[in-house]
């Protein structure tokens, strides 16, 4: 049994081979990237950006769709749906390496940014992908950074809004049924964001993501197990666990 820190929170894990990541073309996934021991990975308006500007160049270059962020200060969210079997790993890999480089040239330091490598899952698109983006969106506001999504200036909340055009989101086709209308989408997004994520949900979401399984219903996870050699969910009893805390 290895004991490791998360955050400040002490977890035990049982020692195993480390899973490769879940990651399946088509299929939107949670991913979450943290700075090492929860320090600052922006300090300044300019870090934001050109990690934006890092995003929207890899994720067109490998193919992957970004449909929602958020980046805090010391992590970040996306939401994201890749078209190959190796682009989102492509892209993650790709923007650390870049933006580690940046950063440390920037602040006259060395060594790791990030906690370890990014943590991910896949979600059913119908039951989870509208609660993960309002998840996203209120990460500042559960943070106690905000009072409300619409006033954090570093998340896709803006473009969902119709305040802004952001050039990285690729909306899902599930928030174009939302309504008939850019108005009417904009108005049934904010509701959505409004009535907030529930604590199970909001949960779900955390745990799925931070320990890599997939996040549906019974027939979901099923039909997923079909499409990949990697186990998708957590194994029964006897088998070992990997059992990590809700938070943000």
């Amino acid at each position: 049994m290895l004991i490791v820190n998360w955050g400040q929170i002490p977890i035990k894990i049982a020692k195993m081979a480390r899973l490769a990541r879940l990651t399946l073309p088509g299929y939107p996934h949670h991913i979450i990237q943290r700075g090492n021991n929860r320090q600052a990975i922006f300090t300044t308006a300019a870090d934001y950006q050109y990690l934006l500007a890092l995003l929207d160049d890899y994720a067109k270059k490998f193919e992957v769709d970004i449909h929602a962020y958020v980046l805090m200060t010391n992590h970040f969210h996306l939401l994201a749906t890749p078209k190959t079997d190796t682009g989102l790993p492509q892209m993650m890999q790709a923007v650390g390496r870049r933006y580690v480089r940046y950063f440390n040239d920037l602040q006259a330091r060395t060594g790791t940014l990030w906690e370890g490598r990014y943590r991910s899952t896949l979600i059913q698109t119908d039951r989870y992908l509208l609660a993960c983006m309002a998840y996203i969106d209120l990460n500042p506001v559960r943070a106690g950074m905000v009072a409300e999504a619409a006033s954090y200036p570093w998340s896709s909340h803006g473009q969902y809004m119709g305040v802004r055009s952001d050039k990285l989101i690729t909306p899902h086709p599930l928030y174009w049924e939302l309504a008939n209308t850019p108005f009417g989408r904009e108005a049934a997004y904010a509701d959505l964001v409004r009535a907030g994520v529930g604590s199970d949900q909001q949960a779900a979401l955390t745990r799925s993501t931070l320990a890599g399984w997939a996040l549906g219903t019974d027939d979901f996870v099923a039909d997923l197990q079909k499409k990949t050699l990697r186990r998708v969910q957590k194994g029964k009893a006897g088998r070992p666990a990997f059992d990590v805390p809700v938070i943000d």
